[in-house]
Formats: C-alpha cells, sequence, structure tokens
C-alpha cells in the first residue's frame, strides 16, 4: 500500500510534466542540423489543465492508495509542430536561442516541483511522528 495525497498525485503529474518538456526541448535541440525539420513542443498548461479536468482524486487529504506508481500519471503529452518560427533555408526551424529558454523554464518548474513535493512529504512525515496526545 502507497500512502498518498492530492497534492503529491498532482505534484507527480507536474514533475513527469516537467521532464517530458526536457525530453522535447533535447530532441529539438538534437534536430538542430537536420534539413526539414520542424521545432516539436507541447503547451505545460493546457497538459496540466487537462490532468486537474479528468481526474478523480479527492477533495483533499491523504488516502491510502493500492494503484502502483505510474498508473494515475495521465497521458503521454502530444508533441505538435510548433507555428510562427523562422525556417532556415533547408526548411530547418530549430532555434537554439528558443529551445535553451525552454530548458531554462523546464529545469525551473522541475525544480519548483521537487521543493514542493519535499514539503509536501516533509508535512506526511510530521503527522505521522506527532506526539498523540
Amino acid at each position: 500500500m502507497i500512502l498518498t495525497s492530492v497534492n503529491s498525485q498532482l505534484l507527480e503529474r507536474y514533475l513527469d510534466l516537467s521532464v517530458d518538456e526536457l525530453k522535447n526541448t533535447a530532441a529539438n535541440m538534437a534536430n538542430i542540423d537536420t534539413p526539414g525539420y520542424k521545432t516539436l513542443g507541447f503547451d505545460f498548461a493546457s497538459e496540466m489543465k487537462s490532468f486537474l479536468r479528468t481526474s478523480n482524486y479527492p477533495e483533499s487529504g491523504p488516502r491510502l492508495s493500492g494503484v502502483p506508481a505510474g498508473e494515475a500519471r495521465g497521458h503521454d503529452p502530444k508533441a505538435a509542430r510548433v507555428d510562427g518560427l523562422l525556417s532556415r533555408a533547408d526548411g530547418n526551424n530549430v532555434s537554439l536561442d528558443r529551445e535553451s529558454m525552454k530548458m531554462a523554464e523546464a529545469q525551473l518548474k522541475f525544480k519548483i516541483g521537487t521543493a514542493l513535493l519535499k514539503q509536501e512529504f516533509g508535512s506526511i512525515s510530521a503527522a505521522i511522528h506527532a506526539d498523540p496526545k
């Protein structure tokens, strides 16, 4: 059995999306010299909102879950071509500046998510170890 909270489940999805964003950015950067390659991306905020709409987590409080880790994560985000970017003569439209900015954003999101998750687990641990009165 796994002890989780609503916040830890939401933070798990948040961290998964930030990792997916990093992977997507790395793939774009790896293809910067591939003729005809088009930049792929997804809308982080829309993916998170979609997860919130489709999740059926309880309103609040910790819960015991028999669901194996990872089953509640939701679907992988669908990367699509990014519109509005300038293409070079070879048809490739990957911008190193844009991808560097996207990587920094994803790293910051991941750092924030891990800090929040650490705080959440600290709260759960404090509740478990609290002196009964």
